[in-house]
Protein backbone atom coordinates (compact mmCIF):
# COMPACT_ATOMS: atom_id res chain seq x y z
CA UNK A 1 0.00 0.00 0.00
CA UNK A 2 1.33 3.48 -0.95
CA UNK A 3 0.88 6.33 1.35
CA UNK A 4 1.89 9.86 1.16
CA UNK A 5 1.66 13.05 2.66
CA UNK A 6 2.58 16.79 0.25
CA UNK A 7 3.25 19.33 2.40
CA UNK A 8 0.75 22.23 1.80
CA UNK A 9 3.16 24.92 2.97
CA UNK A 10 6.93 25.44 3.46
CA UNK A 11 8.18 27.25 6.47
CA UNK A 12 8.22 31.34 5.76
CA UNK A 13 9.92 32.86 8.36
CA UNK A 14 9.06 36.57 9.20
CA UNK A 15 12.01 39.35 9.56
CA UNK A 16 15.59 38.48 9.79
CA UNK A 17 16.62 37.15 13.08
CA UNK A 18 19.12 39.41 15.07
CA UNK A 19 20.55 36.70 16.86
CA UNK A 20 21.90 35.03 13.45
CA UNK A 21 22.41 38.50 11.73
CA UNK A 22 25.61 39.35 14.40
CA UNK A 23 26.87 35.94 13.73
CA UNK A 24 29.93 35.60 10.74
CA UNK A 25 28.67 34.24 7.78
CA UNK A 26 27.79 30.60 7.07
CA UNK A 27 29.65 28.55 4.61
CA UNK A 28 27.42 27.40 1.73
CA UNK A 29 25.18 24.40 2.74
CA UNK A 30 25.10 20.94 1.33
CA UNK A 31 21.75 20.75 -0.41
CA UNK A 32 20.13 17.25 -1.16
CA UNK A 33 21.26 16.30 -4.90
CA UNK A 34 20.03 13.15 -6.05
CA UNK A 35 18.87 10.09 -4.78
CA UNK A 36 20.25 9.06 -1.40
CA UNK A 37 19.58 6.79 1.39
CA UNK A 38 20.00 6.48 5.39
CA UNK A 39 18.83 4.38 8.07
CA UNK A 40 16.72 6.63 9.60
CA UNK A 41 16.30 10.41 8.40
CA UNK A 42 15.14 13.78 10.43
CA UNK A 43 12.89 16.36 9.10
CA UNK A 44 13.62 19.91 10.68
CA UNK A 45 17.02 21.24 11.76
CA UNK A 46 15.75 23.16 14.90
CA UNK A 47 16.10 21.98 18.81
CA UNK A 48 13.98 19.03 18.37
CA UNK A 49 15.53 17.66 15.07
CA UNK A 50 19.05 18.48 15.60
CA UNK A 51 18.14 16.97 19.44
CA UNK A 52 16.95 13.49 17.67
CA UNK A 53 20.06 13.22 15.73
CA UNK A 54 22.57 13.47 18.42
CA UNK A 55 20.85 10.82 20.37
CA UNK A 56 20.29 8.57 17.81
CA UNK A 57 24.03 8.61 17.10
CA UNK A 58 24.84 8.34 20.78
CA UNK A 59 22.20 5.37 20.70
CA UNK A 60 23.52 3.85 18.06
CA UNK A 61 26.77 5.11 16.82
CA UNK A 62 26.44 2.61 13.31
CA UNK A 63 23.62 3.96 11.88
CA UNK A 64 23.04 6.24 8.53
CA UNK A 65 21.58 9.19 9.79
CA UNK A 66 20.31 12.58 7.60
CA UNK A 67 18.64 15.51 8.66
CA UNK A 68 16.91 17.86 6.08
CA UNK A 69 16.41 21.65 6.57
CA UNK A 70 13.95 23.42 4.63
CA UNK A 71 16.32 26.78 5.44
CA UNK A 72 19.31 27.61 6.69
CA UNK A 73 20.19 26.21 10.40
CA UNK A 74 20.06 28.87 12.66
CA UNK A 75 17.25 31.18 10.53
CA UNK A 76 14.29 29.01 11.19
CA UNK A 77 12.25 29.41 14.45
CA UNK A 78 15.05 27.49 16.75
CA UNK A 79 17.57 30.90 15.62
CA UNK A 80 14.77 33.15 16.61
CA UNK A 81 13.87 31.57 20.14
CA UNK A 82 14.39 34.61 23.16
CA UNK A 83 17.15 31.89 24.52
CA UNK A 84 15.42 30.65 27.70
CA UNK A 85 16.11 27.09 28.22
CA UNK A 86 13.88 27.00 31.55
CA UNK A 87 14.01 24.23 34.60
CA UNK A 88 10.88 25.19 35.94
CA UNK A 89 7.25 24.90 35.46
CA UNK A 90 6.69 27.80 32.76
CA UNK A 91 3.04 27.91 31.41
CA UNK A 92 2.13 30.36 29.02
CA UNK A 93 -1.30 29.83 29.77
CA UNK A 94 -1.07 30.57 32.81
CA UNK A 95 -1.02 34.29 35.18
CA UNK A 96 1.52 32.87 37.31
CA UNK A 97 3.46 30.19 35.29
CA UNK A 98 3.04 27.26 37.92
CA UNK A 99 0.23 25.12 38.41
CA UNK A 100 -2.34 24.44 41.24
CA UNK A 101 -0.54 23.95 44.92
CA UNK A 102 -2.08 20.73 45.22
CA UNK A 103 -0.96 16.81 44.89
CA UNK A 104 -1.63 16.71 40.97
CA UNK A 105 -0.43 20.17 40.51
CA UNK A 106 3.05 19.64 42.54
CA UNK A 107 3.29 16.23 40.69
CA UNK A 108 2.82 17.49 36.68
CA UNK A 109 5.13 20.29 37.51
CA UNK A 110 7.25 18.34 39.39
CA UNK A 111 7.44 15.93 36.29
CA UNK A 112 7.74 19.04 34.03
CA UNK A 113 10.96 20.44 35.93
CA UNK A 114 12.78 17.01 35.74
CA UNK A 115 11.95 16.80 32.17
CA UNK A 116 13.23 20.18 31.39
CA UNK A 117 16.59 19.51 33.56
CA UNK A 118 17.27 16.24 31.04
CA UNK A 119 16.97 18.40 28.24
CA UNK A 120 19.08 20.88 29.91
CA UNK A 121 21.87 18.32 31.06
CA UNK A 122 21.87 17.19 27.28
CA UNK A 123 22.68 20.31 26.24
CA UNK A 124 24.99 20.97 28.14
CA UNK A 125 26.60 18.16 27.60
CA UNK A 126 26.60 18.87 23.68
CA UNK A 127 28.34 22.25 24.55
CA UNK A 128 31.05 20.40 26.13
CA UNK A 129 31.85 17.84 24.02
CA UNK A 130 31.47 20.42 20.66
CA UNK A 131 33.61 23.12 22.42
CA UNK A 132 30.57 26.00 22.04
CA UNK A 133 31.42 29.31 22.49
CA UNK A 134 30.46 30.15 26.17
CA UNK A 135 27.78 32.54 25.11
CA UNK A 136 26.30 29.42 23.02
CA UNK A 137 25.02 27.53 26.59
CA UNK A 138 25.68 29.92 29.64
CA UNK A 139 23.81 28.15 32.79
CA UNK A 140 23.52 31.96 34.52
CA UNK A 141 19.65 31.81 35.57
CA UNK A 142 17.40 34.01 35.19
CA UNK A 143 14.90 36.95 36.41
CA UNK A 144 10.84 37.39 36.76
CA UNK A 145 10.81 41.25 36.73
CA UNK A 146 7.77 42.69 38.54
CA UNK A 147 6.78 46.45 38.06
CA UNK A 148 3.25 46.50 39.05
CA UNK A 149 1.90 45.48 42.31
CA UNK A 150 0.22 42.73 40.49
CA UNK A 151 3.54 41.45 38.92
CA UNK A 152 4.91 41.17 42.23
CA UNK A 153 1.75 39.39 43.56
CA UNK A 154 2.45 37.04 40.18
CA UNK A 155 5.92 36.16 41.93
CA UNK A 156 5.10 35.72 45.25
CA UNK A 157 2.54 33.38 44.49
CA UNK A 158 5.30 31.52 42.05
CA UNK A 159 8.02 31.25 44.80
CA UNK A 160 5.69 30.01 47.50
CA UNK A 161 4.32 27.41 44.77
CA UNK A 162 8.10 26.53 44.16
CA UNK A 163 8.90 26.35 47.95
CA UNK A 164 5.78 23.94 47.65
CA UNK A 165 7.65 21.68 45.34
CA UNK A 166 10.85 22.53 47.31
CA UNK A 167 12.83 24.38 44.76
CA UNK A 168 15.11 27.36 45.78
CA UNK A 169 13.99 31.08 44.11
CA UNK A 170 15.51 34.51 45.37
CA UNK A 171 13.64 37.79 45.81
CA UNK A 172 15.04 40.69 44.61
CA UNK A 173 13.92 44.58 45.39
CA UNK A 174 14.26 47.52 43.81
CA UNK A 175 17.69 48.38 44.29
CA UNK A 176 18.86 44.52 42.91
CA UNK A 177 17.04 45.22 39.96
CA UNK A 178 18.34 48.42 39.10
CA UNK A 179 22.32 47.33 40.04
CA UNK A 180 21.29 44.29 37.68
CA UNK A 181 19.75 46.11 34.83
CA UNK A 182 20.61 49.91 34.73
CA UNK A 183 16.93 50.52 35.02
CA UNK A 184 14.70 52.13 37.60
CA UNK A 185 11.43 50.68 36.03
CA UNK A 186 11.60 46.95 38.17
CA UNK A 187 10.02 47.23 41.49
CA UNK A 188 11.29 43.52 42.13
CA UNK A 189 12.43 40.51 40.74
CA UNK A 190 12.35 36.81 41.71
CA UNK A 191 15.88 34.76 40.46
CA UNK A 192 15.82 31.42 39.68
CA UNK A 193 19.16 29.65 39.00
CA UNK A 194 18.64 26.33 36.94
CA UNK A 195 17.64 28.60 33.41
CA UNK A 196 20.38 27.96 30.91
CA UNK A 197 21.03 31.24 28.45
CA UNK A 198 21.46 30.59 24.98
CA UNK A 199 22.65 32.23 22.29
CA UNK A 200 20.19 30.21 20.07
CA UNK A 201 21.57 30.64 16.45
CA UNK A 202 24.86 29.85 17.84
CA UNK A 203 23.38 27.51 19.50
CA UNK A 204 21.95 25.52 16.94
CA UNK A 205 24.86 26.40 14.36
CA UNK A 206 27.05 24.77 16.61
CA UNK A 207 25.26 21.84 17.34
CA UNK A 208 24.60 20.84 13.75
CA UNK A 209 28.63 21.99 13.10
CA UNK A 210 29.03 18.76 15.65
CA UNK A 211 26.48 16.70 14.65
CA UNK A 212 27.36 16.52 11.06
CA UNK A 213 30.79 14.71 11.32
CA UNK A 214 28.57 11.74 11.89
CA UNK A 215 25.53 12.36 10.17
CA UNK A 216 24.15 13.73 6.60
CA UNK A 217 22.51 17.40 6.78
CA UNK A 218 21.11 18.76 4.38
CA UNK A 219 20.00 22.88 3.70
CA UNK A 220 17.57 24.43 1.92
CA UNK A 221 16.69 21.39 1.03
CA UNK A 222 12.49 21.35 1.99
CA UNK A 223 10.92 17.75 2.09
CA UNK A 224 7.91 18.53 -0.16
CA UNK A 225 6.42 14.92 -0.04
CA UNK A 226 6.38 11.35 2.10
CA UNK A 227 5.78 8.85 -0.17
CA UNK A 228 6.09 5.10 1.42
CA UNK A 229 6.34 2.57 -0.78
CA UNK A 230 6.85 -1.04 0.84
CA UNK A 231 8.84 -0.53 3.74
CA UNK A 232 10.72 2.99 3.32
CA UNK A 233 9.81 6.05 2.96
CA UNK A 234 11.12 8.26 0.22
CA UNK A 235 11.67 12.48 1.18
CA UNK A 236 11.39 14.39 -2.10
CA UNK A 237 12.84 17.91 -2.29
CA UNK A 238 13.03 20.17 -5.16
CA UNK A 239 16.59 18.62 -5.84
CA UNK A 240 17.27 15.30 -4.64
CA UNK A 241 15.09 12.38 -3.21
CA UNK A 242 15.86 10.42 0.50
CA UNK A 243 14.94 7.13 1.00
CA UNK A 244 14.93 5.80 4.86
CA UNK A 245 13.03 3.19 6.96
CA UNK A 246 11.95 5.30 9.72
CA UNK A 247 11.50 9.16 9.89
CA UNK A 248 11.12 11.65 12.85
CA UNK A 249 9.50 14.49 12.19
CA UNK A 250 10.62 17.47 14.03
CA UNK A 251 8.79 20.48 12.62
CA UNK A 252 6.83 21.76 15.11
CA UNK A 253 3.70 23.84 14.01
CA UNK A 254 4.34 22.42 10.71
CA UNK A 255 3.14 18.60 11.16
CA UNK A 256 0.08 19.93 10.28
CA UNK A 257 0.91 21.29 6.51
CA UNK A 258 1.66 17.33 6.26
CA UNK A 259 -1.80 16.19 6.79
CA UNK A 260 -0.96 15.52 10.67
CA UNK A 261 -2.72 16.76 13.76
CA UNK A 262 -4.96 18.43 11.76
CA UNK A 263 -7.03 21.37 14.34
CA UNK A 264 -5.00 20.63 17.42
CA UNK A 265 -2.31 22.68 16.53
CA UNK A 266 -2.46 26.51 17.97
CA UNK A 267 -0.05 28.75 15.95
CA UNK A 268 1.09 31.40 17.21
CA UNK A 269 3.99 33.85 16.37
CA UNK A 270 5.85 35.74 18.78
CA UNK A 271 8.23 39.09 18.40
CA UNK A 272 11.32 40.87 19.11
CA UNK A 273 13.42 43.43 18.44
CA UNK A 274 17.63 43.65 19.32
CA UNK A 275 18.75 47.21 19.18
CA UNK A 276 22.38 48.21 17.37
CA UNK A 277 25.26 47.75 19.51
CA UNK A 278 25.83 50.14 22.28
CA UNK A 279 28.22 52.25 22.48
CA UNK A 280 30.88 52.86 25.28
CA UNK A 281 29.07 55.98 26.17
CA UNK A 282 26.29 54.30 26.50
CA UNK A 283 26.93 51.55 27.90
CA UNK A 284 28.46 53.78 31.21
CA UNK A 285 25.31 55.71 30.81
CA UNK A 286 23.04 52.61 30.86
CA UNK A 287 25.43 50.63 33.52
CA UNK A 288 24.11 47.25 35.52
CA UNK A 289 25.52 43.99 33.99
CA UNK A 290 27.11 43.16 30.77
CA UNK A 291 24.42 40.35 30.70
CA UNK A 292 21.35 39.65 32.30
CA UNK A 293 17.70 37.98 31.32
CA UNK A 294 14.26 38.70 32.34
CA UNK A 295 11.12 37.27 31.92
CA UNK A 296 8.31 39.02 32.69
CA UNK A 297 6.08 38.03 36.12
CA UNK A 298 2.91 38.37 33.80
CA UNK A 299 3.37 36.09 30.73
CA UNK A 300 1.86 38.20 28.49
CA UNK A 301 4.15 41.08 29.15
CA UNK A 302 7.40 42.09 27.91
CA UNK A 303 10.67 39.53 28.00
CA UNK A 304 14.80 41.22 27.48
CA UNK A 305 17.61 40.46 27.63
CA UNK A 306 21.25 42.26 27.72
CA UNK A 307 23.98 40.48 25.78
CA UNK A 308 27.57 40.87 25.81
CA UNK A 309 29.78 39.25 22.96
CA UNK A 310 29.39 38.28 19.50
CA UNK A 311 28.07 41.28 17.95
CA UNK A 312 28.96 43.71 20.76
CA UNK A 313 26.72 44.62 24.05
CA UNK A 314 23.22 44.70 22.81
CA UNK A 315 19.55 44.64 24.40
CA UNK A 316 16.93 42.57 22.92
CA UNK A 317 12.86 43.30 23.49
CA UNK A 318 10.13 40.47 23.10
CA UNK A 319 6.25 41.60 23.47
CA UNK A 320 3.61 40.58 21.61
CA UNK A 321 1.71 36.96 20.51
CA UNK A 322 -0.73 37.08 18.34
CA UNK A 323 -2.68 33.34 16.90
CA UNK A 324 -2.19 33.26 12.56
CA UNK A 325 -3.71 29.47 11.72
CA UNK A 326 -2.67 30.32 8.21
CA UNK A 327 1.15 30.38 9.53
CA UNK A 328 1.40 33.40 7.93
CA UNK A 329 2.69 36.76 9.24
CA UNK A 330 1.33 40.40 7.03
CA UNK A 331 4.23 42.53 6.41
CA UNK A 332 2.37 45.37 8.04
CA UNK A 333 2.45 43.63 11.66
CA UNK A 334 6.29 43.94 11.69
CA UNK A 335 6.18 47.92 11.74
CA UNK A 336 3.04 47.95 14.45
CA UNK A 337 4.39 45.26 17.09
CA UNK A 338 7.79 47.34 16.62
CA UNK A 339 6.37 50.51 17.89
CA UNK A 340 5.15 48.28 20.61
CA UNK A 341 8.65 47.50 21.21
CA UNK A 342 10.02 50.72 20.90
CA UNK A 343 7.59 51.57 23.48
CA UNK A 344 8.61 49.74 26.23
CA UNK A 345 12.05 49.90 25.89
CA UNK A 346 12.14 53.56 26.45
CA UNK A 347 9.47 53.08 29.56
CA UNK A 348 12.79 51.00 30.77
CA UNK A 349 15.64 53.07 29.51
CA UNK A 350 14.54 56.15 28.79
CA UNK A 351 18.40 57.80 28.82
CA UNK A 352 18.49 54.91 25.53
CA UNK A 353 15.32 56.24 23.99
CA UNK A 354 17.46 57.48 21.20
CA UNK A 355 18.92 53.79 20.42
CA UNK A 356 17.31 52.34 17.59
CA UNK A 357 16.25 48.62 17.03
CA UNK A 358 18.61 47.49 14.36
CA UNK A 359 17.12 43.55 13.61
CA UNK A 360 13.22 42.91 14.20
CA UNK A 361 11.56 39.68 13.31
CA UNK A 362 8.94 36.92 14.36
CA UNK A 363 8.99 33.59 15.13
CA UNK A 364 6.40 30.56 15.26
CA UNK A 365 5.09 28.76 17.79
CA UNK A 366 3.10 25.39 18.47
CA UNK A 367 1.10 24.93 21.15
CA UNK A 368 -1.86 22.66 21.88
CA UNK A 369 -5.10 23.75 23.51
CA UNK A 370 -4.63 21.39 26.08
CA UNK A 371 -0.96 21.71 26.66
CA UNK A 372 0.07 18.18 25.38
CA UNK A 373 2.67 17.31 22.72
CA UNK A 374 2.26 16.16 19.61
CA UNK A 375 4.50 13.05 20.20
CA UNK A 376 4.16 9.62 18.98
CA UNK A 377 4.03 7.21 15.61
CA UNK A 378 1.61 9.16 13.21
CA UNK A 379 2.25 7.18 10.32
CA UNK A 380 3.75 3.47 10.13
CA UNK A 381 7.72 4.27 10.30
CA UNK A 382 7.03 8.06 11.12
CA UNK A 383 7.50 9.56 14.00
CA UNK A 384 5.89 12.98 15.19
CA UNK A 385 8.40 15.36 18.14
CA UNK A 386 6.32 18.51 17.54
CA UNK A 387 4.40 21.19 19.54
CA UNK A 388 6.65 22.46 22.15
CA UNK A 389 4.38 24.89 23.58
CA UNK A 390 6.65 27.75 23.54
CA UNK A 391 8.70 26.30 25.27
CA UNK A 392 11.24 25.30 22.05
CA UNK A 393 14.43 25.46 24.06
CA UNK A 394 13.78 22.98 26.55
CA UNK A 395 10.83 21.03 24.94
CA UNK A 396 12.07 20.55 21.68
CA UNK A 397 15.65 19.32 23.03
CA UNK A 398 13.51 16.90 25.25
CA UNK A 399 10.91 15.88 22.21
CA UNK A 400 13.88 15.10 19.84
CA UNK A 401 15.54 13.08 22.46
CA UNK A 402 12.17 10.92 23.40
CA UNK A 403 11.62 10.26 19.88
CA UNK A 404 15.00 9.02 18.96
CA UNK A 405 14.81 6.57 21.97
CA UNK A 406 11.30 5.81 20.78
CA UNK A 407 12.32 4.86 17.25
CA UNK A 408 14.75 2.85 18.08
CA UNK A 409 12.88 0.44 20.79
CA UNK A 410 14.48 1.89 23.64
CA UNK A 411 11.21 1.88 26.55
CA UNK A 412 13.03 4.94 28.44
CA UNK A 413 10.69 6.65 30.89
CA UNK A 414 10.81 9.84 29.11
CA UNK A 415 9.48 8.19 25.73
CA UNK A 416 6.55 6.29 28.10
CA UNK A 417 5.67 9.77 29.91
CA UNK A 418 5.48 11.49 26.93
CA UNK A 419 3.56 8.53 25.08
CA UNK A 420 1.20 8.93 28.20
CA UNK A 421 -0.06 11.94 27.33
CA UNK A 422 -3.62 13.10 25.87
CA UNK A 423 -3.77 13.60 22.33
CA UNK A 424 -3.47 17.65 21.64
CA UNK A 425 -7.32 18.49 22.01
CA UNK A 426 -9.58 19.65 18.95
CA UNK A 427 -10.03 23.06 18.11
CA UNK A 428 -12.56 25.36 16.78
CA UNK A 429 -12.94 26.09 13.41
CA UNK A 430 -9.86 28.47 12.07
CA UNK A 431 -11.87 31.56 11.78
CA UNK A 432 -12.97 31.13 15.40
CA UNK A 433 -10.09 29.79 16.50
CA UNK A 434 -8.42 32.98 15.21
CA UNK A 435 -11.33 35.33 16.92
CA UNK A 436 -11.05 34.23 19.97
CA UNK A 437 -7.41 33.18 20.67
CA UNK A 438 -6.44 36.34 19.22
CA UNK A 439 -8.99 38.47 21.85
CA UNK A 440 -7.78 36.50 24.52
CA UNK A 441 -4.07 37.30 24.43
CA UNK A 442 -5.04 40.66 23.84
CA UNK A 443 -7.42 41.13 26.38
CA UNK A 444 -4.80 39.09 28.87
CA UNK A 445 -1.89 41.85 27.60
CA UNK A 446 -4.05 44.62 28.83
CA UNK A 447 -4.01 42.88 31.96
CA UNK A 448 -0.52 42.57 31.93
CA UNK A 449 -0.46 46.27 32.62
CA UNK A 450 3.11 47.47 33.00
CA UNK A 451 4.56 44.20 32.58
CA UNK A 452 3.77 44.64 29.16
Amino acid sequence: MRERFAARRLPQQPGRSGWDAILPPQSAPRVLEGDVSADIAVIGGGFAGLSAARRLLQLDANLSVALLEAGRIGEGPAGRNSGFMIDLPHDLASGEYGGADNASGTQADSQQTRHNRLAIRFAAEAAEEYAMPAEAFDPAGKINGAASEGGEQHNRSYAAHLQHMGESSEMLDAQAMRAITGSDYYRSGLFTPGTAMLQPALYVRSLARGIATRARICENSPVLALERQQDDWTLRTPAGNLRAARVILAVNGHAESFGFFRRRLLHVFTYASMTRALSDDEIARLGGREKWSITPADPMGTTLRRIHGTGGDRIIVRRRFTCDPAMRVPKWRMAAVGRLHNASFARRFPALSHVSMEYRWGGHLCLSRNSVPAFGEVARGVYAACCQNGLGAAKGTLSGMAAAELVLGHNSQLAQELLACEPPARLPPAPLTWLGANAVMRYKEWQAGAEA
